[in-house]
């Protein structure tokens, strides 16, 4: 089969400042590479400090000259609609440049690129809809909440399903009347530079959105480090995580953070056995297993643990693994040779911590590109790296348990807590361990499917912080508190004789 290659696709990537694409003012710049074949298919601007200047001078011009931030809402959210309007107008040839710069399935990135769409959308209808509170004392005082945008939002985002993911903090951000500077993840630099055109088209005006692509430790550094970039929002990995909220502390900046999972699915042996294993490898194995919601570790009720495993990796063996841009194929290419070397460390790793029933290798009809059969290990012990560690691909692990309590034990046991997912019939068992479980999400009886008006975020190791639907707008805009007297002030007079 021919690999696909998007038409229009270019082989240089700019920065996007001021309204302008340009590139690094030192010149530098760094090679993107085609998942399926390793080789490099663009070169990109690689950002430095001086970049990361140039662009936060354009957003604060935009912020304190241009109309953007005291627009009307509905003025704003007409620009949001049409950005909306033109992600889906456009969402198939989106979506081929996203599969050809990751590596996801085309069926899957189609996906994304319209939930981009809804993203924009979403906060269109939020930011008409907002209201604020107001407190009266009759004849004698009126308080009010005046919210206000907070200024230049600094966005750093993940290579995994980047175009979505970007959506998902640029449109409150922009909602929010902020202007702001987005640094996408180096490994996927395509999708962001797919925003310039968009926004341009749909009435965005100039300097509200400026793009600087290289280097997490160079540009994303300089980004967080800049004292007029007021906030913060990541997604990324923990380690990383880490780095940038130490940053943010010299100078106080808001931080909301998004890191790294290790997801359990717990399933009961009440369980709709086949909805659970549906969704157990649609969990894990959908986006190449690149999600941070991923359930990886399944604890499975051993009355039904041995037909489980059994089940479980007969249907992993037949996950279709292909070329990204073929409608039947389910896993695609990891999205870097790097990643792809972490990962099969981690199957490696996982012989020797494990009983392996699926998977292990490279599909053996695709020697090139970073391709790994879905696997997975049985018998996993709670202590083991594969167990504990998150690997962010298609390997997942499963282990047995005894009894709720050791369950709950068992799902709780590792320093990441980001989503979970629940499995039984018993509606009150299900709650009483949803509750229990140490995550920010739970799904109960569900795959992962989520109201855009429900937070997101994690707790331990998995975040800081927690955005979507109100809460995003809390996090871009300042609540300022205003008291006004109606009647006579009756101040104590210091001083007076």
């Amino acid at each position: 089969m021919t690999h696909f290659v998007p038409d229009n696709l270019p082989d240089h990537l700019q920065h996007y400042i001021d309204g302008e694409f340009r590139d690094s003012i030192g010149g530098a710049t760094f090679e993107v590479l085609d998942p399926v074949t390793n080789t490099a298919y663009a070169t990109a601007a690689a950002g430095q400090k001086e970049d990361i200047d140039l662009a936060v001078a354009a957003a604060t011009r935009a912020f304190k000259e241009g109309p953007w931030p005291t627009m009307k809402p509905r003025e704003r959210a007409r620009v949001l609609n049409n950005i909306a309007d033109a992600v889906e107008g456009q969402d198939r040839a989106l979506a081929e440049m996203e599969t050809f710069d990751t590596g996801l399935p085309i069926s899957q990135a189609l996906g994304q690129a319209r939930r981009a769409a809804e993203n924009f959308r979403f906060f269109a209808d939020v930011i008409v809809s907002l209201t604020d509170d107001a407190f009266k004392v009759p004849g004698s005082q009126i308080n009010y909440v005046n919210r206000k945008p907070v200024g230049v939002a600094g966005l750093i985002t993940p290579w995994n399903t980047p175009f979505m993911l970007e959506s998902w903090k640029l449109a409150p951000a922009l909602a929010s009347g902020c202007t702001v500077v987005l640094k996408p993840a180096e490994f996927t630099p395509l999708s962001a530079s797919l925003w310039a055109k968009i926004f341009e088209d749909a009435g965005l005006p100039k300097g509200v959105f400026n793009l600087v692509g290289g280097i997490g430790e160079e540009a994303g550094a300089a980004l967080v480090a800049h004292p007029d970039v007021p906030l913060i929002s990541f997604t990324g990995e923990t380690t990383t995580g880490q780095v940038i909220y130490r940053s943010c502390a010299d100078n106080l900046k808001s931080m909301s953070m998004e890191l790294g999972g290790k997801s359990p699915v717990v399933v009961f042996d009440d369980a709709d056995l086949d909805a659970a294993i549906d969704s157990a490898l649609f969990g894990v194995f959908s986006l190449n297993g690149e999600r941070c919601t991923a359930g990886s570790r399944i604890l499975v009720d051993r009355n039904i643990y041995d037909e489980f495993c059994v089940r479980y990796a007969e249907r992993a063996d037949r996950i279709v693994v292909g070329d990204p841009h073929d409608a039947d194929t389910e896993v695609g290419a990891l999205v870097h040779p790097e990643h792809y070397a972490k990962v099969m460390s981690y199957v490696e790793l996982g012989k020797q911590e494990g009983r392996l029933i699926a998977g292990g290798a490279r599909p053996e009809d695709l020697p090139e590109g970073n391709y790994v059969r879905p696997t997975v290990f049985a018998d996993v012990k709670p202590d083991a790296r594969v167990f504990q560690e998150e690997i962010f691909g298609p390997v997942v692990t499963i282990t047995p348990f005894d009894s709720e309590t050791e369950a709950l034990d068992l799902a709780n046991n590792v320093k990441y807590g980001l989503a979970a997912y629940v499995w039984t019939n018993d509606l009150q068992r299900g709650h009483r361990v949803s509750q229990g479980i140490e995550a920010g999400m739970v799904w109960m009886n569900s795959h992962n499917v989520r109201d855009l008006r429900t937070p997101f975020g994690g707790v331990k190791a998995s975040g800081l912080g927690q955005e979507g639907g109100q809460r995003s707008i809390n996090f871009y805009t300042e609540e300022q508190a205003v008291h006004l007297t109606l009647g006579a002030v009756h101040t104590p007079k210091f001083g007076a004789k």
